[in-house]
């Protein structure tokens, strides 16, 4: 592996922990710079940290990513044409959501909940703090298909056969999730997107895929709310009504 793909490794991961530090600090601030109260910073913090770290995770990832000579398997090959990439990324956003779909049947069959914590958490955050959509929406997808597929794939796929690289990658992207209860459903993302990228060789691809993703879920979960919880709760009348004949 390429010295500037593991220092973005690093960087990676000391994105994801550096909340252990960076919370109580911001909330320190909030608290006796800004005289929030305890509830009020409680409830903005974690959100104003996640854009903090994520875009300073994502100035330094392209800093290092600048740097670096394309060498790997996949970037020495020829790329698709710009415009078949596009249209594999806009069929790439139906892939996904059928492969996220599928995962989503195969786990409530074998009893798994349906439902994400790490969503929910995300969307209360947003609630609090409405720019945070931005890093859950944009920033966070970029920075996972750059670690999770242009490095970690990458890395594998100069080894292993395309299947192997993809079950391993989109495994330890599924675990990345802290959600082990649905490694299948991310894992299934995962191979979509790594997919994707060896079909256009162009990591932009599942780029683009991942961040319409995530935005449509986000625009779903987040601001369309109120209105699909309304939905589903006449939906559930409509049911009881019709169950009344039987």
């Amino acid at each position: 592996m390429k010295k500037q793909y593991g220092y973005v490794l690093i960087a990676y991961i000391i994105m994801q922990l550096s909340s252990i530090i960076g919370i109580p600090v911001f909330y320190n601030i909030a608290v006796n710079w800004f005289n929030q109260t305890s509830e009020q910073a409680k409830a903005i913090v974690p959100g104003y940290w996640l854009i903090f770290s994520f875009s300073i995770a994502l100035i330094v990832v392209w800093v290092l990513l600048r740097k670096t000579e394309t060498s790997t398997k996949l970037e020495r090959e020829a790329p698709m044409s710009a415009l078949f990439s596009a249209l594999w990324a806009i069929a790439g956003i139906f892939m996904a959501f059928f492969a996220q779909g599928l995962a989503i049947n195969i786990e409530r069959l074998i009893g798994i909940e349906m439902g994400s914590e790490n969503t929910q958490n995300i969307v209360r955050i947003i609630d609090y703090v409405p720019l945070a959509m931005i890093v859950a929406a944009v920033i966070g997808p970029i920075l996972e298909e750059i670690v999770f597929r242009k490095i970690i794939f990458g890395f594998l796929y100069e080894r292993f056969s395309f299947i192997i690289s993809a079950l391993i990658s989109s495994v330890i992207f599924a675990f990345a999730h802290f959600e082990p209860e649905h490694v299948l459903l991310y894992s299934a993302m995962g191979f979509t997107f790594a997919f994707l990228y060896v079909r256009t060789k162009r990591i932009i691809v599942p780029i683009i895929a991942h961040v319409s993703m995530n935005s449509l879920v986000v625009l779903m979960q987040s601001i369309f709310r109120e209105d699909i919880e309304r939905m589903m709760q006449e939906a559930e009348k409509i049911q009881g009504f019709i169950g009344g004949f039987f």
